[in-house]
């Protein structure tokens, strides 16, 4: 018998009141994690009450693991400790660098997909690993350029890092196909690159057509294409948690629902068929 497939929602705090009320049906939430490092507060008090109802997944935005320069154990530390508190089902980071030795840019961006930089990544993995005792995912990124000696694809970088730390990956569907449309990739051979057992997780959000860039927003619906690439990766991977992202124009709640039905269908559908 096929395993039910677990889809969740992520938790942002214009939906705190109705997600205390309601209890909406999702199997799960995901939260950026540095919105909760307070010691209090509203926020926290949130999570942790609804911590009590649904498995929580901790996602980072803000540590830029790949930064050669400004790079923070400090941070690494607050991540831990919040992870004491929710004991998450995951904790996930950006597959990115952020910052320099001046500044922290509030970005993911993209480095260069060398063997330099495989050394580099795989070193910051290992210390965030023997910090918070436990595995990590890295989630690949939506990128807006290529580097011209890069010696490795994105998916093929990610699962060699995921060979050599022992993390995992957080796989976001719609960033494959973002990258495909800006870069000429191909989305599905990137989901060969990795082994079924190695990706935990899978995101699913909507994106932005600007002329001839495709923009990683998530302010729109799951885009048909999307939705595609998502069936073709559970065929690969099976029934893995799925998140549904939404950050900007951020619609009811129900609408985040809906799309998480919608997952749910796909996948029901595709294992069916298996």
């Amino acid at each position: 018998m096929n395993p039910s497939p677990l889809i969740g929602i992520g938790l942002r705090s214009a939906h705190y009141r109705e997600m205390l009320d309601e209890r909406p049906a999702v199997d799960w939430l995901e939260v950026h994690t540095e919105n909760y490092f307070a010691d209090g507060g509203w926020d926290l008090h949130v999570l942790r009450t609804l911590r009590a109802h649904y498995p929580v997944a901790l996602h980072g935005v803000g540590l830029g693991i790949a930064s050669v320069h400004g790079f923070s154990i400090a941070h690494v530390k607050r991540i831990a400790g919040l992870a004491q508190r929710i004991e998450p089902m995951f904790v996930s980071e950006h597959l990115c660098w952020g910052a320099t030795s001046q500044a922290v840019l509030n970005d993911l961006l993209p480095l260069p997909l060398n063997e330099a930089s495989l050394a580099h990544v795989c070193e910051r993995v290992h210390q965030v690993q023997d910090e918070l005792k436990r595995p990590i995912l890295l989630e690949n990124i939506s990128s807006y350029l290529r580097f011209c000696g890069d010696t490795l694809s994105e998916a093929a970088f990610l699962a060699q890092v995921v060979e050599r730390t022992g993390c995992g990956v957080l796989l976001d569907i719609n960033n494959l196909y973002v990258n495909e449309r800006n870069h000429g990739e191909d989305a599905r051979s990137a989901l060969e690159a990795f082994a079924p057992g190695q990706v935990h997780e899978l995101h699913l959000g909507g994106h932005r057509e600007d002329g001839d860039i495709v923009v990683d927003h998530h302010g729109a619906p799951v885009a048909e294409p999307v939705w595609a690439l998502y069936a073709d990766a559970l065929r690969r991977f099976g029934p893995v948690p799925t998140l549904i992202e939404w950050d900007t124009d951020l619609p009811p709640l129900a609408t985040l629902v809906d799309e998480a039905k919608h997952a749910r269908r796909i996948c029901m559908d595709v294992l069916r068929d298996a």
